[in-house]
Formats: C-alpha cells, sequence, structure tokens
C-alpha cells in the first residue's frame, strides 16, 4: 500500500470522518450522498477489481486493469462479460485499511495499492477506527465506500438485449434474503437481478454483506415495477415464472424445454409470497418439491434452487 503523506493511520473514532462514514449504514445519508459501504475482505475485495476493471473473481478470467482512458465497460450477459453499471475508476470513492491487511490478505492489499495508484483515497485506520465506521458488530480490517450506479430499467436493460436468466425479487425485503438471493443469481449465471418497488435497499450494508461481492458481478434494476418488467421480458423472447409453492407445474418435473428457454423468475414477499397481480404475470406457477417434512422453503433457498434449475437445464442442452 502506498506510503504518502495521508497514509498517517486513523486512530480517533470519534472523528468526523469517522462518523461521516459510518452514517452511510443510513438509507437516508446515502441518498444524499450517493455512496454505500462494503465492508470485509470480500465485498471490498470485488469493489476494487471492478474499479479496477478486472472482469471476474478468478484468475482464470482476468482481464487486467482497464486503461485510464477506457470508457465504460461493453455489455454482457451474467459472467461472461462485465456489469453493465461498474465502470471501471468510477466505482470506489475511498478506502479504510488496516495495517494489518498487507500482513493477512497480500492480494487484497495490492488490490489497494492499485486503486490508490489511480486516485482512490486510501486511509490507514486502526481496528477501533474501523469498528466504529462499519454497520457489522465486528469491523473485518477494511471498508470501501462505493458510488451508488444507475440502477434505473432503462438504463440497464439498453446493455441486455438478450437476457437469458433474470431474478425479479418482488417485495424481498429481508436483506439476508436479496443478498443470499443476489449471490445465487451471480453463481448461476444470472444475467440481472430486479427489485420491485417494496424491495429492501439492494445498498443496505447488511444486503452487500450477504452477497459476498456478488454485488459487483451482476447488473442490478432497483424500484421497477413488475408489470412493466415483465411485459419488456416477454417482449425479449423471456418466459416469466413464478415461484410458488401451490403452483401446478413441479420444478423437478417441468415440460420439455421450460427451464432451458430463456427465463425470468418471479420472487415473492416472505410472508405474504407473490400477489394475485404478480402470480398472473407468469406464463406458469412452479412449485419446488418438498421431499420431507418441512413445510416450507424460505425465499432464498427456493430461488437458488430455482435459478440453478435454469442454468443447468440451460448448460445441459448448450
Amino acid at each position: 500500500m502506498n506510503e504518502r503523506p495521508e497514509q498517517d493511520v486513523m486512530t480517533n473514532p470519534r472523528a468526523d470522518r469517522v462518523r461521516k462514514v459510518a452514517r452511510l449504514a443510513g438509507r437516508s445519508s446515502r441518498l444524499r450522498e450517493g455512496l454505500f459501504l462494503a465492508e470485509g475482505p470480500q465485498p471490498a475485495r470485488e469493489a476494487l477489481r471492478a474499479h479496477l476493471g478486472l472482469t471476474g473473481p478468478g484468475p482464470e478470467r482476468d482481464a487486467g486493469p482497464a486503461p485510464d482512458d477506457a470508457g465504460p465497460p461493453a455489455a454482457g450477459n451474467g459472467p461472461d462479460g462485465p456489469a453493465v453499471q461498474w465502470i471501471p475508476g468510477r466505482v470506489v470513492d475511498s478506502v479504510y485499511v488496516s495495517p494489518r491487511v498487507a500482513e493477512r490478505d497480500p492480494e487484497l492489499a495490492d488490490l489497494v495499492r492499485r486503486a490508490g495508484e489511480r486516485g482512490v483515497s486510501v486511509r490507514l485506520a486502526t481496528d477501533e477506527v474501523l469498528d466504529a465506521m462499519a454497520d457489522a458488530v465486528t469491523g473485518q480490517g477494511i471498508i470501501a465506500v462505493c458510488r451508488i450506479p444507475e440502477t434505473r430499467a432503462g438504463s440497464v436493460w439498453a446493455g441486455l438485449a438478450a437476457p437469458r436468466l433474470v431474478a425479479v425479487l418482488c417485495r424481498v425485503q429481508d436483506p439476508g434474503n436479496a443478498g443470499t438471493i443476489l449471490r445465487a443469481a451471480d453463481a448461476s449465471g444470472a444475467d440481472a437481478v430486479v427489485l420491485t418497488a417494496g424491495s429492501v435497499d439492494v445498498f443496505n450494508p447488511k444486503v452487500v454483506r450477504s452477497t459476498a461481492g456478488s454485488l459487483f458481478h451482476v447488473p442490478l434494476v432497483t424500484s421497477a415495477d413488475a408489470t412493466g418488467t415483465a411485459q419488456l421480458l416477454r417482449g425479449r423472447g423471456v418466459t416469466v415464472l413464478a415461484a410458488d409453492g401451490y403452483g401446478s407445474v413441479r420444478l423437478d418435473r417441468p415440460p420439455s424445454g421450460l427451464l432451458s428457454a430463456p427465463t425470468a423468475w418471479l420472487f415473492g414477499n416472505e410472508a405474504q409470497g407473490l400477489s394475485p397481480v404478480e402470480r398472473e404475470l407468469a406464463a406458469e406457477r412452479v412449485a419446488v418439491p418438498l421431499y420431507g417434512r418441512a413445510e416450507s422453503l424460505n425465499v432464498a433457498t427456493a430461488a437458488t434452487v430455482c435459478l440453478y434449475a435454469s442454468a443447468m437445464a440451460r448448460h445441459a442442452g448448450a
């Protein structure tokens, strides 16, 4: 990491800068500042990789840093291309990091150093200061303050002409569930994640932490209208399916070709499920079979199973 003059270690947990960062845990401060927190090694690592123009979490997809004059990334689908929102050089605003990170995680320390060389403000801080900044009960040695990207539907869909797999969260309100679904969408190769109006703020620190860095891999649409989203996707040849425990189609016995076709899955609110209007948007209502005695699956688990069913069907037919 850099040894610039501003690298003096921050030691005062009550300093104004510390309080300003900590306030980003609240939605009103995030909206006002246009910033959010990526806490911990993995979220911060993926934020820094996106900032540096690295295209994926593994070295096999590492395209190297984007040149300083690089424009927005080319639109891509799922893991095959960078998320259309995270523009290299415009992702991370500042980083606060423990001096011990270089010893514990040299690869992360190198990313911090490279980001600092590209103009990101990097400050060393004690664990006490990092704990005071963090939303998590215990800080994890690093916090990246990131810029909230454009998440309006028009700008995102313009870069995704032919989506193959989309997760639509209809009023999902639990941060852990939303983050887990986003992570599952990333792992299954989804092209986008949509959160309808009434869903949790995807830049809530608890959501960001539970994505384990996947937030920076998948294009996001927020505050979407479920009806408008379904109409748009149908117009692009995407079949809309509803995950519904009372559905007439079983996920383990789907009609031929249903899961291998371009698909958007609708996942409902934790307490209420999908509304009648939301269910009517789907071509089929699909139930995840329960082979044991559990009454139901929570929405994040059901979403993971559904997304992987589609992904595996598509790859099996590739």
